[in-house]
């Protein structure tokens, strides 16, 4: 089975993650953010929430990602900012992946 990876870099999840618990998930900070990411990584961060959100398995990974590509009917950043718990979604969805949390985390406040 091939390995399916996320279209987005982990520094830019952890961004999304920062900014929702810094402003809010309906803060227009975040939705700037995330409207100024391009396609597939949008489609990327809404597939990592529903996987974080159980809405897909960690194994249904390339369905979760169709789905977010072919379903979506709003913007994006509307869609997540409408989301009270995107961060804890976001968070879940990289453990659930194997993607280590508590370093990008780290990485990226050494970074500020």
């Amino acid at each position: 089975m091939a390995e399916t990876t996320l279209d987005i870099s982990t520094g830019k999840i952890v961004r999304v993650i920062f900014l929702c618990r810094e402003y809010g998930p309906d803060s227009p900070h975040l939705s700037d953010y995330i409207s100024g990411l391009n396609e597939d990584e949008q489609v990327s961060l809404v597939a990592l929430m529903w996987v974080g959100r159980d809405s897909f398995d960690a194994d249904d990974l390339d369905e979760a990602l169709e789905t977010a590509r072919t379903e979506a009917t709003a913007p994006t950043e509307q869609y997540l900012s409408g989301i009270p718990d995107l961060a804890e979604y976001l968070e879940s969805g990289m453990e659930a992946l194997g993607m280590n949390v508590t370093d990008a985390e780290d990485h990226f406040r050494d970074r500020d």
